[in-house]
């Protein structure tokens, strides 16, 4: 797939991409420039999606290394079934 550049240096994002990503209209993307001179784009998921992913307990608290997992997996998860907001 590809896109041109118009003269303001916007591109179209191709449909199978956006559904790809699962993004709408007024969605942000990310980029980022790996040190092999690949470029990614990823979507940019709000800290509202990741409301409720970390379970909750009683008794002790949760450690910073449950939560680390718990966002990574959320995340992922919430991702792949397009549920970002």
């Amino acid at each position: 797939m590809e896109s041109a550049l118009s003269i303001k240096g916007q591109a179209t994002i191709p449909k199978a991409i956006r559904d790809h990503l699962h993004l709408r209209p007024g969605d942000r993307v990310k980029f980022f420039i790996h040190p092999d001179g690949t470029v990614v784009m990823l979507p940019k998921i709000s800290v509202t999606a990741l409301k409720g992913i970390v379970p909750r307990r009683r008794g002790r608290p949760v450690t910073l290394r449950e939560i680390e997992a718990a966002i990574a997996a959320g995340a992922t998860e919430g991702f792949r079934r397009g549920k970002r907001r």
